[in-house]
């Protein structure tokens, strides 16, 4: 067994690409694929796609992968144990994330854990719910942050409520009301955010068997903001996205205040890393003194 060899597939999946591998792992390309070589080899069925669109799986890959880094985590699990009881402090904690919690919380609680831990590495995945979820499952990040509504059926931490507002166009007829109704929702052209096949957006959707007039489907939050401001539609966003809200938009409360409810997610909080455990008490430490809870 190559752990060096397993952590190239593993890295390789991540990334989709021999050369950002290679780079992130200070390899040569020509030793990146000679370990996936040597692994075909050595198991007798083909791991990955190469094509066009990039690198793939192969479905024999795909079933390994799983097990390829349950291994890679239990050897970083193995190695920071013993730097433990060596009296020590070393490892790397895997986060996957989202855009407003990479830009709102993620750079205070870095800066401070850091500061306490700085022979422990972080490295953020930053996704959508669906990926964060799949990168959880499959052991590619220690845990990650997700809404309540896209964690199931992982171990979670409920950490806050953000509210989901409206927000329209400054010259729109509705920017004086303080609560838009979801019926009005439908009669307006709709921008969507791709948030993923569990968001909580899509669940009040079908609660409610609205009938949006959706125009277009859109993933980054700064993107939606400014198609509104331009009049292109209306949107829903979470009050953390728009703590920076762009001029020339106006947000609306909703009716019956919809919320996503945000939590960290885990397979299993029990069997985290030393490195991810101090990482995740961290998180809910600093959260505490910034006065963010439910």
């Amino acid at each position: 067994m190559s752990l060096a060899k397993y952590e190239v597939f593993s890295t390789i999946v991540e990334l989709g690409s021999l050369t950002r591998t290679a780079e992130k792992l200070r390899l040569t390309q020509s030793a990146v694929s000679h370990a996936i070589a040597s692994l075909e080899s050595e198991w007798g069925f083909t791991l990955l796609t190469r094509g066009r669109a990039g690198i793939g799986l192969t479905p024999n890959g795909a079933c390994v992968l799983k097990h390829v880094r349950d291994i890679l985590q239990r050897s970083e699990l193995l190695k920071q144990e013993v730097a433990s009881i060596q009296g020590l402090e070393t490892g790397t904690v895997r986060i996957g994330t989202f855009t407003s919690i990479s830009t709102q919380w993620l750079p205070g609680i870095m800066k401070r854990f850091q500061a306490e831990h700085p022979t422990i590495e972080i490295k953020l995945l930053e996704g959508d719910y669906d990926e964060i979820n799949d990168w959880i499952t499959s052991g590619a990040v220690d845990f990650g942050f997700l809404s309540l509504t896209a964690a199931r059926p992982l171990d979670i931490i409920p950490l806050t409520n953000d509210n989901l507002l409206c927000i329209v166009p400054d010259e729109s007829p509705y920017r004086e009301m303080t609560v838009m109704s979801l019926a009005q929702l439908q009669a307006e052209a709709f921008i969507m955010p791709k948030w993923g096949k569990e968001s909580d957006l899509l669940r009040i959707i079908k609660i409610n068997r609205l009938s949006l007039n959706i125009k277009y489907e859109v993933l980054e939050d700064q993107a939606i903001m400014a198609m509104v401001k331009n009049g292109l539609g209306i949107s829903i966003l979470p009050a953390m996205v728009l703590y920076e809200a762009l001029d020339g938009i106006h947000m609306i409360g909703l009716e019956g205040d919809p919320y996503r409810t945000i939590v960290l997610a885990a397979v299993s909080f029990k069997h985290l890393s030393p490195a991810a455990q101090k990482f995740k008490k961290h998180i809910t430490a600093w959260l505490s003194k910034q006065h963010v809870s439910l």
